[in-house]
């Protein structure tokens, strides 16, 4: 019995100094797997790479078979390069060509007036499509959108679905919006403005004054670019029904009358491309000077005879008349139909001079005044 007892002792002693040993020796390394999550227990597991939302669900054996979508139209192709005779349709029907130059074109709408609203997934694109006689135009409204696919039309504005938000848009085009940045309001003020370049307040009145360029394609001498006022909002300017206020188009006008429309505070003449403008407030020049208007005339294009060029001056009196228009700096043009250059804008330097931007000489001009 003694010796069992003593044999037990000595077999609990050795299991102690065994397990002490064993206590005392370094822990094995830790298995590290690449990928495995920063700061993870040694040893944890890794979850295999998650598959891109296309691939989720396929079997092994799918999988081997290495199908994947195709890439994504990102340029259009060339109209010269559309191959429209591949398209095959039953008898008496026939598939022809409407638009082109939408990469990744997709979804469509209509808007009321025979707009097409055309979304994109990749590109972040909106295009507006416009029916000119016959011939679509195709122009680019919207860029850098996120999956902007989805599009429709509700009561004068444009919506776009984008992945995670849907964009409100107001159909702003032939209008001048004002935009309060703190309240986040854009609203029209004025419409029928075909395309306004220059604007400035006037200095006394605080009425909004701005430059519109007309029409092309009536004829050499019609119709005149404009110079209007704003005297109350919501006022309609005409476009694209009357041009210069005595003008009914040939084909939006049918059914119209000029007098349904503000007319303009004066004609500037025709296809002058009256760009930038800005009311006189400097002490500098005559003081028959003082709240004149400044207009850089960037000057025809689509004229057989060339006009503008050249920067002008309206004077306007008391009660917001323009009394007369008259040009101010000349010489842009040479010999009635060659050009060194085009005016583009205008500003009234603090010393009262006035700077002209050329965007063809690549320069700026200063006016002074010497007495």
């Amino acid at each position: 019995m003694d010796k069992l007892l003593r044999s037990a002792a000595l077999g609990i002693a050795f299991a102690a100094v065994a397990f002490v040993s064993l206590a005392q020796q370094p822990a094995p390394p830790a298995v590290t797997t690449p990928g495995q999550p920063a700061g993870a227990p040694p040893n944890t597991p890794v979850a295999p790479p998650i598959p891109p939302t296309w691939a989720q669900g396929r079997s092994a054996e799918q999988e081997a078979l290495n199908l994947a979508p195709h890439p994504p139209g990102m340029t259009a192709l060339p109209e010269n390069e559309i191959p429209l005779k591949t398209l095959k349709v039953p008898k008496g029907f026939e598939v022809t060509l409407w638009a082109s130059g939408m990469p990744n074109a997709r979804s469509m709408v209509f808007g009321p007036k025979g707009t097409l609203f055309v979304g994109t997934r990749f590109p972040g694109n909106v295009y507006a499509v416009v029916d000119k006689g016959g011939k679509r135009e195709v122009k680019t409204i919207g860029k850098g959108l996120y999956r902007s696919n989805g599009v429709a039309f509700k009561n004068g504005a444009l919506y776009v679905a984008e992945l995670s938000r849907i964009i409100r848009s107001p159909s702003t085009h032939a209008s001048i919006m004002r935009l309060d940045p703190e309240r986040k309001v854009m609203e029209n003020v004025v419409l029928g403005v075909r395309n306004s370049v220059g604007m400035d307040f006037h200095p006394v009145t605080k009425q909004l004054w701005f430059t519109n360029n007309g029409r092309d394609w009536v004829n050499d001498d019609l119709p005149n670019d404009t110079l209007h006022r704003v005297t109350a909002k919501g006022q309609h300017f005409g476009f694209p029904y009357c041009h210069q206020g005595d003008l009914l188009d040939p084909e939006f006008g049918k059914g119209r009358s000029c007098s349904e429309f503000a007319p303009p505070a004066a004609k500037l003449g025709p296809h002058v491309a009256a760009l930038g403008m800005r009311f006189y407030t400097g002490s500098s020049f005559p003081a028959e000077y003082k709240n004149n208007i400044f207009i850089a005339e960037h000057g025809s294009w689509n004229r057989t005879k060339k006009t503008g060029y050249n920067v002008s001056r309206a004077v306007v009196d008391s009660s917001g008349k323009v009394v007369k228009v008259e040009p101010f700096v000349t010489g842009w043009l040479q010999d009635g139909d060659k050009f060194w250059g085009r005016p583009a804008d205008v500003q009234v330097m603090r010393d009262g001079s006035l700077l002209v931007s050329d965007d063809v000489a690549g320069a700026i001009f200063r006016v002074a005044y010497k007495k």
